[in-house]
């Protein structure tokens, strides 16, 4: 069946074998659940079960594709003919899962926020092997007192330890992409900062990073009346902005911020 790219759905298939097998060897899958997000004609998918996981579950938006992967690869992987965001991982995933995917570049950032908030403190990925717009990459891997570092990198890196893998550029694709693409390999962390509510989380840094080029006193009052008194527990200077401070800081006011509110 000739598949033709939809541009609506944000489809670019991955088509270069030698940064599939880059993909593939980031991590080792043999007898465990994978997942696999946005399989498109199923390049990666054969690689997936050539490494012979436990079972291999695919969402695939495409009804003409989840048609297509179903058969190809008959019963070795278990299709959900889904939209990512609408996707139930505590319903659907039972036990911890590898995942890779190949994002929709305008839905990307969106999915990884939405997987980390809605897991609050549950461990369903143990590792997540995906690609990125390289600029959103940069975002996600961007430390504090970097112009680049925001919620993303804050939220992000909750409850991942991130690295890159490589850059892929657009010839790797079919149709090329006009961007430059990255994979980043997530892995969870051996300590969790424990957060009360990781959805207040994202309300702390949306406040925060919407008043980037403010001195963080003003978003620290917007959000507590006792701001001084907090300010000096956290030993924060407030000249500071918002790039400035760390996660595990974040993370702190995030759980002051439950408290206050329980």
């Amino acid at each position: 069946m000739k598949i033709k790219p939809k541009k609506s759905l944000g489809q670019n298939f991955l088509v270069d074998n030698n940064i599939i097998e880059k993909i593939i060897s980031v991590k080792a899958i043999k007898d465990f659940n994978v997942l696999e997000v946005g399989p498109g004609t199923g390049n990666l998918t054969r690689f997936i079960l050539e490494k012979k996981p436990f079972q291999l579950i695919v969402v695939e938006k495409d009804k003409e594709l989840s048609l297509s992967l179903k058969e190809k690869f008959k019963e070795k992987i278990l299709i959900y003919n889904e939209d990512i965001l609408e996707f139930n991982v505590n319903k659907n995933l039972k036990g911890k899962f590898i995942v890779f995917g190949n994002l929709p570049y305008n839905i990307s950032t969106e999915i990884i926020c939405n997987w980390i908030l809605k897991l609050n403190n549950r461990v369903i990925f143990t590792d997540l092997i995906l690609m990125f717009q390289k600029e959103v990459a940069q975002r996600i891997l961007a430390k504090e007192n970097n112009s680049n570092y925001g919620r993303l990198s804050i939220i992000s890196n909750w409850m991942f330890d991130i690295k890159k893998i490589i850059d892929v550029s657009p010839n790797s694709f079919y149709p090329k992409p006009k961007i430059d693409s990255t994979i980043l390999h997530f892995s969870l962390r051996e300590k969790i900062y424990k957060l009360h509510n990781v959805k207040h989380l994202e309300t702390i840094t949306k406040v925060f990073f919407n008043q980037r080029r403010k001195m963080i006193k003003k978003p620290l009052k917007q959000l507590f009346e006792d701001y001084l008194n907090i300010s000096s527990e956290l030993e924060l200077d407030l000249n500071l902005r918002p790039q400035n401070i760390s996660p595990e800081v974040y993370y702190k006011i995030s759980n002051i911020y439950s408290k206050l509110r329980s």
